[in-house]
């Protein structure tokens, strides 16, 4: 575990309506930019020095072996990965499994844990920064795009199966919080994937089009894109972008919720400097792409193949899988974790169920 971070991004907002912010943030607008403006720097990565180095959230296994890797996606992007095989693998190929997520997470985080407890469990697992984020690259820094970010998926896919540990026949995928929703979109058009898991998931473009509960009206979409539209002049004209409040500082009276983000991302459990939510910015324009383009549309395609949804029984976020799951085709299964809130099935192993994980993958992966 890392030690408690004293050099957190100072980034701050020129200007702050705290009391719209704060109500926005509950309603979930404030993740379409309704709230602060605020000129901010962030660090730029070009998926560049990469080395193996242990910087991640949890603890190094010793039955996997970990590699730092990097591939291009179809748009020119390069993404920066971590592989992980068990280390008793033989000469047999193995099947393998691709994960990524949360929203504005990096693979140090719960999609390694993810990745390195799978490992354990058998497959080969690749867990990536999505572009314009974390080590991978993409200028400028902290965007996010429902297109290019369900492409990131289908990358990795291409980079696992041209691996020689790998049989490219038994791929599965599994996506965290706002990386659930794009698995399940990339999987809808992606065939070569046998298998899919959204755990703990959001569906980023409904919530950033409708808000928490699908509580925006169409008079506040209207205000939030009318602001963003005119942004673009703003960045154009200045050449950067301009950035969101930092995300997860607490002002207090937040929901319980937005505590639970703070308590993994902004403390020794979760924090790492990287990552966009632990105390970093997405670029304010970033919900544009979001707000015209629902990334389950196709969600019933899947079908043949098997979708499990993992989420926990306390987590503000259940309507969300609750919804996709109606939406899915058979076969399909809606797990429920009793008494878990979102953001357990990050990290707690105790809570999230990786024997339900690996027999899923056994049984469709075989």
């Amino acid at each position: 575990m890392t030690e408690e971070p004293d050099n957190v991004p100072s980034q701050r907002a020129t200007h702050v309506d705290v009391e719209r912010r704060n109500l926005l943030k509950v309603t979930g607008a404030g993740v379409v930019a309704l709230g602060a403006v605020s000129m901010l720097n962030t660090s730029k990565a070009e998926a560049q020095n990469m080395s193996d180095e242990w910087d991640k959230v949890f603890p190094k296994s010793e039955i996997v072996d970990h590699q730092k890797v990097s591939f291009k996606n179809r748009y020119g992007l390069t993404l920066v990965g971590d592989l992980y095989l068990p280390k008793n693998r033989g000469s047999k190929q193995l099947a393998a499994v691709v994960i990524s997520g949360p929203f504005g997470a990096v693979k140090e985080q719960s999609s390694g844990l993810y990745a390195q407890t799978m490992a354990e469990r058998g497959f080969a697992t690749l867990a990536f920064d999505p572009s314009y984020t974390g080590e991978s690259s993409g200028e400028p820094r902290n965007i996010a795009s429902p297109d290019i970010n369900t492409e990131d998926f289908s990358a990795a896919v291409d980079f696992i199966g041209l691996r020689a540990e790998v049989d490219r026949e038994r791929i599965g995928v599994i996506g965290v919080c706002g990386w659930g929703g794009m698995a399940l979109n990339a999987v809808a058009s992606d065939k070569r994937v046998k298998a899919v898991v959204a755990s703990t998931m959001y569906d980023m473009t409904r919530l950033m089009s409708k808000g928490y509960n699908d509580s925006v009206t169409l008079e506040q979409r209207t205000q939030a894109l009318e602001q963003l539209s005119r942004q673009r002049w703003v960045d154009a004209e200045s050449g950067t972008p301009a950035y969101q409040a930092p995300y997860n500082e607490l002002k207090g009276g937040e929901a319980q919720f937005l505590v639970d983000y703070h308590d993994y991302y902004m403390t020794p459990r979760g924090y790492h400097k990287r990552a966009v939510n632990s105390g970093n910015s997405w670029a304010q324009t970033t919900p544009l792409s979001f707000m015209n383009m629902p990334i389950l549309t196709y969600i019933a395609e899947i079908s043949p193949r098997p979708v499990l949804f993992i989420h926990g029984e306390k987590a503000h976020s259940l309507y969300f899988a609750q919804t996709a799951y109606t939406a899915a085709a058979d076969p399909k299964e809606l797990m429920i974790i009793p008494n878990a809130n979102h953001t357990d099935l990050y990290d707690k192993v105790d809570v999230i169920p990786f024997d339900k994980l690996q027999s899923f993958f056994d049984q469709h992966l075989a």
